[in-house]
């Protein structure tokens, strides 16, 4: 099971679902970083991804070849996280058919109707075990 955690800016976010995943899935789990930069991607692959690559050819090419796609919601949205998510980046990863299970983190003039704002560790404990309904479904 390959699982992609894309992030951009300081990857924050996408450090703190590895860690997370890394404690809570199984060992044999392949966790890939994409980053929209280095720095990001750098982030993430501290936190214990087996793998990573920055910008939006490693994205756009990756999106094709994993299992399952997780991250905040912006990574589908063309011209988040102040631009770095390019519309070739949120196109690829909109349209890629790997299931894709995003964090409802915004910034930037949108809003999601029916959303109540929640901490990050509450979200990411629904992502974990989103993700691990899937790994058992599969």
């Amino acid at each position: 099971m390959k699982i992609a955690v894309i992030d951009g800016q300081g990857g924050g976010i996408g450090k703190y679902i590895i860690e997370r995943f890394r404690k809570e899935l199984p060992e044999e789990t392949e966790i890939l970083a994409f980053g929209t930069n280095a720095l990001a991607t750098a982030a993430m692959l501290r936190a214990g991804a087996n793998e990573g690559a920055s910008g939006e050819n490693a994205i756009i090419y990756n999106t094709r070849l994993v299992d399952l796609i997780v991250g905040p919601i912006g990574i589908i949205i063309a011209n988040s996280f102040l631009g770095e998510v390019t519309p070739g980046i949120a196109a690829a990863v909109a349209s890629s058919t790997a299931p894709k299970i995003l964090l409802p983190v915004i910034r930037g003039g949108i809003e999601i109707a029916g959303y109540t704002p929640e901490p990050l560790p509450h979200l990411t404990d629904d992502l974990v075990d989103k993700v691990r309904r899937y790994l058992a479904a599969g």
